[in-house]
């Protein structure tokens, strides 16, 4: 039994099909024999998980989402979300799954050219290549309607002008996924497109954001001035607009509540391992209510989140963009709620023992919280559930 499973499992994990029980079981194997120590001390001698990203590459974990034919495992975004889950639970979740294989590499299988999926996919794959995704900016956030980053023709390239921010792990990443937007020669307007561009492309700089957050991938600054990229940097079609942009931004909405329910199950776990152990009065602390209900409700939260988050991943991996959109979004503010409140619980549980370092609680307040404004701020999705599930006028204008 996993430490993420360490208060008594989970019932919805017995339905699932055998081979999904085996990947987890595997995936859980391989995080264990790392855990939440190893991803701590890579954090704060500001090293990056290298040595996790390389084995997990090795048996085919990063890439389990992507087809065989490029080197994947021919699964879908399901697999990657176990994936990603019970690395998390381990306490050593790892952010570029989020964004190399769930966003660049889902887009790139999705609407590559031929030519695009050979180059790129193999080495998505096995983790040897590694994408960055940009879409965030300083005055527009992930708004695309609002993107000022622009490419416009220069004979047969492209030159890409603009700004990114919060972009993560571009100084491992060797290329980016920058969403930009082009003019559409049919109607003059401006419609997301996607490039991507080698992290060494002359005109392309990065500078890092220093953040409070204790995690082994930086975030940075990306400052573009007419970046030359040859035509076959354009990923797909140049007028395919938003479709092209959701088939990425629904996976990394999937894999956020994958990154949050997995923290929510670690942090859990340690509470309920002290609660279980740590005598008062000559009874456990667990035995007492107080103590107990709030971590049952922990519980129930986090389970009905994964539901949610596996329904998402279903729908997306059975071609239903529209369904899957819908419930990603559900699926990311259930999970993040989930988490920010087990952390929460987990840390008062342990008392001043959640504060120390020894129990590794303590630096997942602030990463729990992250999963609340990120990719995605809570109050956008309601806007969105709001709009779309339950057919209220639009309350914003972009």
């Amino acid at each position: 039994m996993s430490r993420g499973d360490a208060y008594g499992g989970s019932t919805s994990r017995s339905s699932e099909p055998a081979e999904h029980r085996e990947l987890r079981r595997a995936v859980g194997a391989l995080a264990a024999r790392y855990g939440r120590a190893y991803f701590t001390a890579a954090a704060r001698e500001g090293r990056r998980p290298e040595e996790l990203w390389a084995e997990a590459g090795k048996l085919g974990y990063l890439g389990v989402n992507l087809p065989e034919e490029y080197g994947g495992g021919g699964g879908g975004i399901t697999e990657l979300t176990i994936v990603l889950e019970e690395l998390g639970t381990a306490g050593c979740p790892l952010l570029m799954l989020v964004v190399s294989p769930a966003i660049c590499g889902t887009v790139i299988a999705r609407f590559g050219t031929e030519e695009q999926k050979r180059r790129w996919l193999p080495g998505l794959a096995a983790g040897t290549f590694t994408m960055a995704f940009g879409i965030t900016e300083p005055d527009a956030g992930s708004n695309a309607h609002r993107l000022t980053t622009t490419a416009r023709r220069d004979g047969g390239d492209w030159l890409l002008t603009g700004r990114k921010v919060f972009v993560s792990g571009v100084d491992a990443a060797d290329a980016t996924l920058i969403v930009g937007r082009t003019e559409d020669a049919r109607t003059g307007r401006l419609r997301p497109c996607l490039f991507v561009v080698g992290r060494e492309t002359p005109g392309f700089a990065y500078h890092r954001i220093p953040m409070e957050v204790a995690a082994p991938e930086k975030q940075f600054e990306l400052v573009m001035d007419d970046v030359r990229l040859p035509g076959d940097a354009l990923v797909g079609e140049e007028n395919a607009g938003l479709l092209q942009l959701f088939a990425g931004l629904n996976p990394e909405r999937i894999m956020t509540a994958a990154f949050a329910t997995g923290m929510g199950r670690y942090a859990l776990a340690r509470a309920v391992e002290y609660a279980r152990t740590r005598r008062v009065w000559d009874q456990p602390i667990g035995a007492h209510q107080a103590i107990a209900h709030p971590l049952a409700r922990s519980h129930v939260e986090l389970e009905l989140a994964r539901l949610m988050m596996y329904k998402a991943a279903a729908l997306y991996d059975a071609g239903d963009d529209k369904g899957a959109g819908e419930a990603a979004n559900m699926a990311k503010y259930a999970a993040a709620e989930a988490a920010v409140t087990a952390v929460d619980q987990a840390v008062h549980t342990l008392g001043g023992n959640g504060l120390t370092t020894e129990y590794g609680l303590a630096s997942l307040i602030t990463a729990a919280r992250v999963a609340r404004v990120a990719p995605v701020s809570r109050e956008m999705i309601l806007n969105y559930v709001a709009q779309h599930s339950l057919g209220l006028p639009r309350s914003y204008q972009g």
